[in-house]
């Protein structure tokens, strides 16, 4: 079934970290310093976890703090190139050089043309999403760059999602919220939204504990392709 004005999003609100950014510069930095190579493989996931941890206890910190504590514990003890602070602080740095996916350049541009309001939502810094959007030539694809660190609580707390609400100025079920992370999703859908679910693998899975996602798309692009029409 083609896409209808009913079923168009008036709100397309974005998860940042993987889901807009490749962060494989932050794994090039970890193998730079001498990092084991899984620690690029634990090192989201630990700041997601501790992160999530501080919001439930009514105590978060800013995302560049836990990051610089999980990379402490993950560096020491390794033999790295450089002394641990020099290492921590080489690997954050990577933050401000992660380039986009291919695709979200031309969904991003789809939506703005189609007169869809879209807004980043990140767990991380607002100063370093708007950096990432004017280096990679898309920031005025993105009408609203909103980080937690405004309303303090991370994603998933009902409150992040609330923020993205009230700035977009929308109802939760005109919003269209896009992750690659189905705890993310979860979390926007509890909120209201629907939901959508970016699998660039392909691999056609999904946990069965998450709310089903709305829609399924290999890419930006591909989702708005799915959900716009001509």
């Amino acid at each position: 079934m083609p896409p209808t004005e009913a079923t168009r999003p008036a709100a397309v609100v974005l998860d940042v970290n993987e889901t807009l950014s490749d962060l494989g510069a932050v794994g090039d930095r970890l193998a730079a310093v001498g990092a084991d190579p899984q620690v690029a493989a634990r090192f989201l996931p630990a700041v997601l976890r501790d992160g999530f941890a501080r919001t439930l206890r009514a105590d978060p910190l800013p995302f560049a703090d836990v990051a610089a504590d999980v990379l402490r514990a993950e560096l020491a003890g390794a033999r790295l190139d450089r002394p641990l602070e020099d290492a921590v602080a080489h690997v954050l740095g990577a933050f401000d050089e992660v380039v986009l996916h291919p695709d979200v350049a031309g969904g991003l541009r789809r939506f703005r043309d189609h007169g869809v309001v879209t807004a980043a939502l990140t767990n991380g810094g607002l100063a370093t999403c708007e950096a990432l959007l004017e280096r990679a030539g898309v920031r005025e694809d993105v009408v609203h760059v909103l980080s937690v660190e405004t309303v303090g609580p991370w994603k998933p707390h009902p409150a992040a999602y609330g923020h993205a609400l009230d700035v977009c100025a929308v109802a939760p079920a005109e919003v269209l919220f896009v992750a690659v992370h189905p705890w993310d999703l979860d979390g926007a859908a509890a909120a209201g939204m629907r939901t959508a679910y970016l699998d660039r693998a392909g691999t056609g899975t999904y946990p069965r504990h998450a709310s089903t996602p709305s829609l399924t798309a290999r890419g930006l692009d591909d989702l708005a392709r799915q959900v716009l029409a001509d």
